[in-house]
């Protein structure tokens, strides 16, 4: 059974960083997508970032260049590095995985998810 635990939310201002954290356990997949999703108050989830087994990333337009995923397959860690923080990245934000060969964003939305950790930027 997958079972998937965020740490690392928190508030912090705008312009500033924040990393999350995904312990994974029992994706035993040869193919697989993990990554983040996040909801925001009165809006549909979205995908964030994902990574496939073979370590190629995809990211939401408009969170390249200011958020990493990585993981650490040795340790079954998965993070996202998120820089320059802005309001509209204030969501609760889901670690998620799928077994899948075709890994996107949208994918994510499909399959485990996590508990979420809140993330709140303020000005």
């Amino acid at each position: 059974q997958v079972q998937l635990l965020e740490s690392g939310g928190g508030s912090v201002q705008s312009g500033g960083s924040l990393r999350l954290s995904c312990e994974a356990s029992g994706v035993t997949y040869s193919k697989y997508c993990v990554g983040w999703i996040r909801q925001s108050p009165g809006k549909e989830r979205e995908g964030v970032a994902a990574i496939d087994s073979d370590g190629a990333t995809r990211y939401l337009d408009s969170v390249k260049d200011r958020f990493t995923i990585s993981q650490d397959n040795a340790k079954n860690l998965l993070y996202l590095q998120m820089n320059s923080l802005k309001i509209e990245d204030t969501a609760i934000y889901y670690c998620a995985a799928v077994a899948t060969d075709s890994c996107s964003r949208a994918a994510l939305l499909f399959g485990y998810s996590g508990q979420g950790t809140q993330v709140t930027v303020s000005s």
